[in-house]
């Protein structure tokens, strides 16, 4: 094993550690919320990492969203599904009201 011949001085030793330097972390823009991140790191913020979330709550509301965006897709389909929901509730407060209206009458006979 090499042992050295003499002990290294102060100077010699500080002049061999002089291009050894702490450097600035790098850092970016969260793309999701703006928030400073470092880079190649998920945003403490927002929980992302290039623009997809990674916790796993994030992703199972995104794959919940994901799973509602097809039905938004067929505008005339859902807004024929929203008149014959509308019909049928006109119809069911058509119902109830003639059914009061013969309870009122029976009330009234009595």
């Amino acid at each position: 094993m090499a042992v050295p011949k003499k002990r290294t001085g102060h100077s010699a030793q500080g002049h061999r550690r002089s291009n050894w330097k702490a450097t600035k972390p790098e850092t970016t823009k969260c793309p999701n919320c703006g928030e400073t991140v470092l880079t190649h790191t998920v945003c403490t913020a927002c929980g992302t990492y290039k623009g997809k979330p990674v916790s796993l709550k994030d992703r199972v509301e995104e794959v919940k969203a994901e799973e509602k965006k097809p039905a938004k897709k067929s505008t005339k389909k859902a807004e024929k599904a929203e008149e014959v929901k509308a019909e049928a509730v006109e119809e069911v407060k058509e119902e109830t009201e003639t059914k009061e209206e013969k309870e009122v009458s029976e009330k009234e006979e009595k």
